[in-house]
């Protein structure tokens, strides 16, 4: 009868022992995934906001998109790799393409892009520069073409890559700019995940 009685007793007190330990173990798991968050969002990957027309007609306004922070730790970056990076003149962030990259020359005349004196094929154009030219028009009818005052010398120092807006009518870029520092590298832009109906896995080149 007394060990009965003591056996109740106890019941109560491992009970709350348990439950205790339970919320203990959630509160961890929190505090887990709180840091794993933290460190995906600083050192892997990170959200970027599109806006301007400068990179019409394959980004727009109001797009979000996920940027991977962690591939160029490894490689350098490649023409045509949709990328992120940081002007500090202008206080932002630009999203741009990468065109060139060091020891490239580089020339733009209208709609054609020469890298080494071969004339680019840009898939991701191909449209947009079609449809101008059955209006009769330039796609790049405004911008700049390359090299030009703002940047006379069209080869590509080392530590530095040439990008563009595919705009090209429309795009602060290398253009006016210049080269691009890889330290000013943010990352590569490889999935639109807003609006919905624009979910995508970024094509580059």
């Amino acid at each position: 009868m007394v060990d009965e009685q003591l056996q109740e007793q106890q019941q109560p007190a491992s009970g709350g022992s348990k439950a205790r330990k339970e919320i203990f173990e959630w509160i961890k798991a929190l505090a887990i995934a709180a840091i794993l968050v933290w460190v995906i969002r600083w050192f892997l990957f990170a959200p970027f906001a599109v806006d301007g027309p400068s990179m019409q007609p394959n980004f727009h306004t109001g797009e979000r998109l996920i940027v991977n922070k962690i591939l160029y730790e490894f490689r350098k970056p490649k023409p045509g790799e949709v990328v992120v990076f940081h002007v500090p003149q202008e206080g932002r962030d630009f999203i741009k393409r990468v065109i060139a990259v060091p020891g490239d020359t580089v020339r733009v005349e209208g709609d054609d892009v020469y890298v080494n004196d071969k004339k680019q094929d840009e898939p991701y154009l191909k449209q947009a520069i079609a449809d101008a030219q059955a209006r009769g028009e330039l796609w790049n009818q405004n911008g700049p073409n390359f090299p030009n005052e703002f940047v006379p010398e069209g080869k590509v120092p080392e530590g530095t890559f040439l990008a563009m807006g595919d705009n090209r009518s429309n795009s602060e870029d290398s253009r006016r700019i210049g080269f691009i520092p890889y330290d000013q590298l943010i990352g590569r832009a490889d999935l639109i995940f807003w609006p919905l109906n624009d979910i995508q896995i970024i094509k580059h080149g």
